[in-house]
């Protein structure tokens, strides 16, 4: 996870580095000794975190990335953060590691405040809600949004996603009368691209356009950056672009007021870097270095997790209000 975040071009996101439903069983409830009521597994569609629970879990996240990112030791917060955002915050963390390894001496505690919860209501497991908060980071008038997950009742709630949306571009959420969002299934065909298949479709747009996605900084200026960099004069750049899909990194998505849905989904980037005979690759980035495996003679390849927000229309394109991306591995041939 980057430490400082805005919506930034894919190039500018590289260098600041860091829904499914699971089938119901019997229903059993437990009553933890905080009082709050723990469901396990049920069929009943309820509230997938009470308002008190969640407060608590944004508490508990801050504690421990403020930890990890002031030690540079993912392991502070290895509980508290999971799917694309532990890899992405995962590879910032050990390159920071790598080459600060008595911790971060650019450390800044982390403040995320005017919390604004959105819960939704549904059967079984995952469980998952967003929060809607303003940071101490970046631009002041940006939006964090955190998509936290809790795969069973074992489990503490982690933050699976982490996007930052301009002022205006938090949609507005269709919730009930006791304010109670609904999540979008991730095979939900009355929207333009099933969620489940988001990450695919961008993949494939990544590689043969369409006009699946509307255009923007995230969809046709970065194919248009690609390839214009695929080949220049002693060096020649291959991509390959991958779905994330499963585990806490599925997709999740929450029904919008204009009956389409914004949601949440994963991807991973390879760069391939190769260098025609006779000429060096220069690696100068230190993150890169302190994640370089191998020995860089003849290629270069970098490897990213990124994480999108996207607002998913009942009709027309899927538009990008947000990708943040991380380095997450890098390997010389």
């Amino acid at each position: 996870m980057t430490r400082d975040r805005g919506d930034h071009s894919p190039r500018t996101l590289r260098s600041l580095n860091r829904f499914a439903l699971a089938t119901a069983t019997a229903a059993t409830v437990a009553v933890a000794a905080s009082g709050c009521v723990v469901v396990h597994g049920e069929r009943e569609v309820v509230p997938t975190a009470t308002r008190a629970e969640a407060a608590r879990a944004l508490a508990d996240f801050m504690t421990a990335y403020n930890k990890a990112d002031k030690a540079y030791n993912r392991s502070l917060d290895a509980e508290r953060v999971t799917g694309p955002l532990a890899a992405i915050d995962g590879g910032k963390l050990d390159a920071g590691h790598k080459n600060h390894p008595s911790g971060n001496p650019a450390h800044v505690p982390l403040k995320l405040t005017d919390a604004k919860f959105t819960i939704p209501e549904k059967a079984g497991w995952p469980r998952w809600f967003v929060v809607d908060t303003r940071s101490n980071k970046g631009n002041t008038d940006a939006h964090w949004l955190l998509v936290f997950t809790r795969s069973d009742a074992s489990k503490v709630w982690a933050v699976s996603y982490l996007t930052i949306l301009a002022a205006g571009d938090v949609p507005a959420f269709k919730k009930d009368e006791d304010g109670w969002a609904q999540p979008v299934t991730a095979g939900d065909a009355a929207l333009a691209v099933r969620p489940r298949e988001l990450g695919s479709a961008y993949t494939a747009y990544l590689k043969s356009g369409g006009d699946t996605f509307a255009p923007g900084a995230h969809t046709s200026r970065w194919r248009a950056t690609r390839l214009k960099n695929a080949t220049k004069p002693g060096l020649a750049r291959q991509y390959l672009d991958e779905p994330l899909t499963n585990g806490d990194y599925a997709p999740v998505g929450l029904r919008t007021t204009d009956g389409g849905a914004l949601v949440f989904f994963a991807t991973r980037h390879f760069e391939k870097q190769t260098a025609a005979p006779g000429v060096n690759i220069t690696v100068a980035d230190p993150s890169i270095k302190a994640l370089l495996t191998g020995e860089v003679k003849q290629s270069l390849t970098l490897e990213f997790v990124s994480n999108q927000a996207v607002l998913d229309p009942t009709l027309g394109k899927v538009t990008f209000l947000s990708r943040v991306e991380g380095l997450t591995g890098a390997k010389g041939e």
